[in-house]
């Protein structure tokens, strides 16, 4: 099940962004709780933060970042995550299935995300739920930690 963040999910969605096994292929550097809260809070201020369930209990998260305007049709897909403690599940195929079910839901037409090139695990798991590779973004995401620029490959799913 996929539903909107709330403030008590705060600690598992913090957990997540900061795992050793995550970290590196999302947005936020390493920070602590105190530094992160408010990031957290302004997701769900935005209502763009969700978790995903899995027999009651959080076991991902994405943001689903719909745009403005001529682009109203587009979300951006980011933030996504399964628990590694939760590995070989399935999970993440589920979690893709939810989002783009939502997505239908929002009436979108498009949603698009960005991977790390380096992030093979997540690009074949966005490609067996329909994405599509579109080109890559050159020097995109800073990783700060190793002061070092990594391309990311921009991907898309249409309805």
């Amino acid at each position: 099940m996929l539903r909107k963040a709330e403030p008590i999910d705060l600690e598992f969605v913090y957990k997540l962004y900061m795992h050793p096994k995550v970290n590196p292929w999302l947005l936020y550097e390493y920070m602590n709780i105190d530094e992160f809260t408010p990031v957290f809070n302004d997701l769900i201020k935005r209502g763009v933060k969700y978790i995903f369930e899995a027999e009651g209990q959080p076991a991902g998260m994405c943001k689903l970042i719909r745009l403005e305007y001529r682009t109203s049709h587009v979300a951006y897909l980011g933030g996504l995550a399964v628990d590694p403690n939760l590995a070989g599940r399935g999970l993440g195929r589920k979690l893709m299935a939810e989002i783009i079910d939502l997505g239908k839901q929002m009436n979108l037409r498009r949603i698009e995300l960005s991977a790390s090139v380096e992030n093979q695990k997540a690009q074949e798991l966005y490609l067996k739920a329909g994405f599509e590779k579109e080109g890559i973004l050159r020097n995109y995401t800073h990783q700060q930690k190793e002061n070092r620029y990594v391309d990311e490959v921009l991907m898309s799913f249409l309805y």
